[in-house]
């Protein structure tokens, strides 16, 4: 259950339904929620798989979770990793948390993919101009695997 939620927090309300998710929540049981970014700014195909694994109570950082918030959002980007390793063939996944602009915590669970240069490690892995990109329709088929790779990896 969510409490204490700012009525003007982007997170929070994104929660309760108010803003659109490009492909759904991959993954809420309540303490924790996955999903997809979105589009960029100007409607530009996003970089696929790029996802935030949150909080469903408003905490705005890591040390304001309680422990059992904290192991399963820990849990979460443990499988999500996993699954796209597994199911987009990333070689690498990324997880940090910045919080300067969005005060909800909100990791960022990034993949890189085959044939990613050096210079598009890290920080940078969106910049990498052959990295896959999709629209709402790509995005739906992204998080309807990992969805399905979740609830059959356990």
């Amino acid at each position: 259950m969510v409490r204490d939620e700012p009525t003007e927090c982007f997170v929070c309300r994104k929660h309760r339904g108010e803003l659109p998710e490009p492909g759904g929540a991959i993954y809420d049981d309540g303490v924790v929620r996955a999903g997809h970014s979105g589009l960029g700014p100007d409607g530009e195909p996003a970089y696929m798989g790029y996802l935030f694994v949150e909080p469903k109570r408003h905490a705005a950082g890591l040390g304001d979770l309680t422990n059992h918030e904290a192991e399963a959002l820990g849990l979460l980007v443990t499988r999500l990793s996993r699954a796209l390793r597994q199911s987009e063939n990333a070689v690498h996944v990324y997880a940090f948390v910045f919080g300067d602009d969005v005060p909800h915590l909100h990791v960022h669970v990034v993949p890189r993919y085959p044939g990613a240069p050096r210079e598009f490690w890290g920080t940078e892995v969106t910049g990498w101009p052959h990295a896959p990109r999709g629209g709402p329709n790509e995005i739906a088929g992204l998080c309807n695997r990992l969805r399905s790779h979740l609830e059959h990896a356990g």
